[in-house]
């Protein structure tokens, strides 16, 4: 039996690493502001059905890593680095797309000042700083985004944000003054490698809501990090996640569960196969021995 057990499993074993080996991810994009990467990739619901997304795409975009736009070693030389008018795609070439100047890119709707809780979706969890830039008076969507467009000081820097299931939370507030289409540029810097991250948000500021009322866009609630606002004209598929919902277990999470029933199975069905096989061998033999018990 033990040597049954052995062949089942050296049939099975070359199937473990397809069933099993889960390509691995990169490592994560903002989904709160909503960022182009993430509305345009394979988690962004509606959003990467509009025709901004589908314009990236047809420009060479690979929506399928929205979270894999990083290069290594800038080490603060972010300007330096990366070019003019390739601030989104931080110049690789695969994500060009998300550099297409266009005023009608998903976006969520702010209230400038406010207090928010920020979220950056992970796939791979590191060490490192955050920087989030706003854009300044002389942005215009439907020009390429250029280093001057942003405020020269970030509104927001976190270093080590907590992890809250699927996502880190970066709680802050809104730059004040803004109104009207903006967009919010996130530099996230690890520690634990040498890459950096980088990510566009396009955003709405409302108007601001008179001090005391209730439900204010974007802001945050007394008793805690508040629903993601969606982004205009779609549902976000990040909302609800600063508030702390628990997100439903995805395909690829549930992949080794289903992985490791499989190759059960397989086991089974070949131990099964090979008993029967040795069942049927033995009564073979015993038809064609000889009776030694006759004279």
């Amino acid at each position: 039996m033990h040597r049954l057990l052995t062949a089942a499993l050296l049939v099975a074993a070359p199937l473990v690493g397809v069933l099993v080996a889960v390509p691995a991810q990169a490592h994560g994009a903002p989904d709160n502001p909503v960022s182009r990467a993430f509305a345009c990739g394979p988690e962004g619901g509606s959003n990467n059905r509009g025709a901004a997304c589908q314009a990236a795409l047809a420009a060479g975009n690979s929506l399928a890593q929205w979270d894999y736009i990083r290069v290594a070693n800038v080490a603060g030389r972010d300007r330096q680095l990366i070019p003019d008018g390739k601030l989104c795609s931080a110049g690789i070439a695969q994500f060009r797309g998300l550099d297409l100047a266009r005023a009608d890119w998903p976006a969520t709707t702010l209230t400038p000042g406010a207090a928010y809780s920020f979220s950056y979706r992970e796939t791979v969890p590191h060490k490192g700083t955050f920087r989030m830039y706003v854009t300044n008076d002389s942005y215009d969507p439907t020009r390429p985004l250029l280093w001057a467009d942003l405020q020269a000081t970030p509104f927001l820097t976190v270093t080590d944000p907590p992890l809250q299931g699927t996502a880190y939370v970066l709680k802050g507030r809104l730059p004040a003054g803004r109104t009207g289409r903006q967009l919010i540029y996130t530099i996230w810097q690890n520690t634990s490698t040498a890459d950096t991250y980088y990510s566009c948000s396009d955003v709405i500021f409302a108007a601001a809501t008179p001090a005391g009322s209730a439900n204010q866009p974007g802001a945050a609630s007394p008793t805690g990090p508040q629903p993601a606002a969606g982004p205009t004209g779609a549902t976000s598929s990040s909302a609800g996640l600063a508030a702390g919902a628990t997100r439903p277990v995805s395909q690829t999470s549930r992949l080794p569960l289903i992985s490791a029933a499989a190759i059960v199975t397989l086991a089974a069905i070949t131990v099964g196969l090979l008993l029967r096989r040795r069942r049927a061998t033995a009564r073979s033999i015993a038809r064609h021995a000889p009776d030694r018990w006759l004279p």
